[in-house]
Parts: C-alpha cells; sequence; structure tokens
C-alpha cells in the first residue's frame, strides 16, 4: 500500500499557509512513550501501522480495537502504547501519508521549464498513481471521514489548499499557451482531480486492469476534463 518509514508525516500546529517547503512537515517522534526515534523503533513503528492498516481496511475503524491490533501483532498494549497515543493516532498517521503524497504531486522545483500543460499533467497522474500505491489507507477519509479529529482536518486542508493554489495557475497559464481549452477554473481543477476519489468505491487490486493502466485510463479521462488540445 506504498507505506514506508520515509513518507512524511502528520503536521506540526502551525497555522501558516503551506508552501512547496512547508507542506511537508514532521510529526515529532514521541507521541506516546517513545522520546527519541532510532532505526530499530521506526521499524517497530512500521509493524503496528501495518498491521493496523489491515484491520482497519477489513473491519472498519470502530470494530477495531487496540486489543486486536496487539492480538495481531503478538504484543502487548504497553508496546503499542509506546509508539502510539491511541487508536485515533494510529489511524490518522496512515491516513496522513496518502494525503502528503497526493496533494504534494505539484511541487516541482521552482526552475522547471517544461510547459504548465505538461506539469498539470503529470500533477494529476501522480495524484491518481498515489491514491493507488497507498490502497486501502488512501481511501480511509472516504470511508470514515468522522473519525478524524478537528486538527487533523484542518492540517489535511492546509495541505488541499496548497495543492489547489498550484494546480489552478498551471491550468490558468496552459489556457494562455492554447494547450487547455476549460471554462470556469476551480471547477475544472475539483472536477478533475476528483476522478481518483471515486476508486474508493470500486478499485480492488488484482483486477482486470493493472494499477499502471488503471493510473493511464483514469490520466486519460482527466486531461479531457481540463480541455487538452490535440498537438498537430
Amino acid at each position: 500500500m506504498g507505506i514506508t518509514s520515509a513518507t512524511r508525516h502528520k503536521p506540526s500546529g502551525s497555522d501558516k499557509q503551506p508552501t512547496a517547503a512547508t507542506a511537508q512537515p514532521h510529526l515529532p517522534q514521541g507521541t506516546g512513550r517513545q522520546r527519541a526515534a532510532t532505526q530499530s523503533t521506526d521499524a517497530q513503528r512500521e509493524r503496528i501501522l501495518q498491521a493496523a492498516a489491515q484491520l482497519f481496511a477489513a473491519q472498519g475503524y470502530a470494530n477495531t480495537t487496540m486489543a486486536q491490533i496487539v492480538r495481531a501483532l503478538g504484543v502487548t498494549k504497553p508496546f503499542v502504547y509506546y509508539y502510539f497515543r491511541d487508536k485515533q493516532e494510529i489511524f490518522e498517521t496512515l491516513s496522513w501519508r496518502p494525503a502528503v503524497d497526493c496533494f504534494t504531486a505539484l511541487d516541482f522545483a521552482a526552475d522547471d521549464p517544461r510547459r504548465a500543460s505538461e506539469k498539470v499533467l503529470e500533477g494529476i497522474e501522480r495524484l491518481i498513481r498515489a491514491t493507488i500505491a497507498h490502497h486501502p489507507v488512501a481511501f480511509f477519509p472516504y470511508r470514515e471521514p468522522q473519525v478524524y479529529r478537528p486538527e487533523y482536518i484542518a492540517a489535511q486542508k492546509k495541505l488541499a489548499h496548497h495543492f489547489y493554489d498550484l494546480l489552478c495557475p498551471l491550468l490558468e497559464e496552459a489556457r494562455r499557451d492554447g494547450d487547455l481549452d476549460f471554462g470556469e477554473t476551480k471547477i475544472t481543477a475539483l472536477a478533475a482531480c476528483s476522478l481518483p476519489g471515486f476508486l474508493y468505491s470500486w478499485y480492488r487490486p488484482g483486477g482486470r486492469l493493472s494499477p499502471d493502466e488503471v493510473v493511464a485510463e483514469l490520466t486519460k479521462l482527466a486531461s479531457r476534463v481540463i480541455g487538452l488540445r490535440a498537438k498537430d
């Protein structure tokens, strides 16, 4: 599902509007009783996250208990509480990772010389690919939006604003370049990027199409939404 210890973690409490440099904050270590991160403790955190992700995906947040996570790991409750404050923090940590990967999909280098339309298409493709790569965790917010704390929701909205603050000007630049043909910018942006959101209702690994083929199909549909003009 694309979860690694290198994936960026939850945000700090800053209210500053994120930019390409600030949209990737890290969760301070030691939210349970842990005080310092090491390679060993990172591996243990990943072990807990992987076990919890499988349970959340199979039976939902409400029906998953810390006791079940403990049993799946074959450890004691103090072991899990050493790394995580509670079940909700585990769920939010899992959910934050795909959120960051999706909403930083347009974080290109400032000196990237490509046309705006190329960046738009690559960013949307990255968004779709990240959603699939993080299956099933990327779909938790669609399935159970009521679980998250207001602080988490606010942080996720900051990330989303960061993404659309990059996408909308790129769309308009590409339209001025004559590469795209669309009407209202924000509606077009939301419509194109809503395509991967529907994956949660039908996507299953091992289906008729491979992940790469699903990415290609959805990217092609998104290109039509944004009015990509055929090259002569």
